[in-house]
Order: structure tokens, then sequence, then C-alpha cells
């Protein structure tokens, strides 16, 4: 079974060959990174304030607000969710200090 990630991420590869009157998502696309940039501090911004004020399910919202423009950075950059799960999959088991201090000394 497909996860909804996956089947996203496939809906949204698909919405580059849209129009941008006829797709969100085209739009965001034909406006560049800076415009789906934009977008994702636009809801990063409504996340922190649903975590602030609002009740569980308004921060579920929003996070998912939050995800959906990052998959979408993702597929602009043709980065594929996979590769997010397997950067994840290989920090697994590692402390966020050690973690972090590895890539200064990249």
């Amino acid at each position: 079974m497909d996860s909804i990630f996956n089947s996203l991420e496939r809906i949204l590869e698909e919405r580059k060959s849209s129009s941008a009157d006829q797709s969100y998502v085209s739009s965001l696309y034909n406006g560049g990174s800076q415009a789906i940039l934009n977008k994702i501090s636009e809801e990063s911004e409504e996340v922190i304030k649903a975590a602030n004020e609002e009740s569980r399910e308004e921060i579920i919202h929003e996070v998912a607000d939050l995800w959906f423009h990052l998959m979408v950075l993702l597929r602009h950059k043709d980065i594929h969710i996979e590769e997010i799960e397997y950067e994840l999959a290989r920090r697994f088991g590692v402390s966020g200090h050690e973690e972090k201090a590895s890539r200064k000394s990249k």
C-alpha cells in the first residue's frame, strides 16, 4: 500500500505540467522557489501560532499545510520523499548533538 506521502508526491509531480490558472500547485511552481518559500514561511508561522493558542485539531491542520508546502518545495527541487526518509533513517539512533556536530565538519 502506498503512503499518502508517495501518492501526494506523484500528484505534485503531475502538477508541474498543469496550467497555473487551473492548479494552485502549478502556480507555486511558476512563482519559483521564492513563492514556495514565502508560503512555507507563512505556514510555519501558522504552526507556531496554533501551537501557542489553538486546539489540537488546529495544530494538526496547520502542520498538514506546512508539510504539504514542504513537499511542493521538494518536488520543485526534484527531491523525492524517499531521500528524506533515508536521511531520517541514517540519523536514527544518533544523538542530535552528535549529528549536528558531524554536519559542521563537512
